[in-house]
């Protein structure tokens, strides 16, 4: 299937910086530098307003790679932080979860500030962290961060323990 295309962002470039650095110094210590077994799914923000931050798979990219996937979604709004940011919070902030694994596949947040959030979700991915867990960190009040516990109280309640 080959590597995804990943745009030139300096975010990108950053980390094969760091990738490329270890391996040099892993050689100079004779050492072989640690190295993930699939790529890093890459962040994206449009600076817009309202800004649109994503990263992982869609949910039409989720499906055309053969998961079986559960979509949750809700305005960005519903969290109290957002609130806080502005009087109109305009966007919906969107999770693409596998129903097999209950892992985190992709997500997309539109509003102000949501640069903020996908790290998030970035960690969740690489760190392959089931969806029951992620309901148990909290989220700092009133912040924006809130959405995440949102979007994971509209997953099914099967969703809310480990896998059988």
């Amino acid at each position: 299937m080959g590597d995804p295309v990943v745009p030139p962002l300096t975010h990108w470039g950053k980390h094969q910086a760091r990738v490329v650095g270890a391996r040099i110094a892993a050689a100079a210590a004779g050492e072989v530098a640690y190295e993930p077994d699939r790529a890093a799914p890459v962040p994206q923000v449009v600076f817009s307003d309202p800004e649109v931050a994503s990263v992982g798979m869609t949910e039409a990219e989720a499906r055309d790679a053969g998961h079986d996937v559960v979509i949750t979604r809700v305005p960005t709004s519903a969290a109290a932080g957002t609130g806080l940011l502005r009087d109109h919070v305009a966007g919906q902030s969107q999770l693409v979860v596998d129903a097999q694994t209950h892992l985190l596949l992709g997500a997309t947040f539109v509003g102000p500030e949501v640069a903020e959030l996908v790290h998030a979700a970035t960690v969740a991915i690489v760190g392959d962290v089931p969806v029951h867990v992620l309901r148990h960190a909290v989220a700092s009040y009133p912040t924006a961060s809130e959405l995440y516990l949102r979007l994971l109280e509209d997953l099914p309640r099967e969703f809310r323990r480990p896998r059988a």
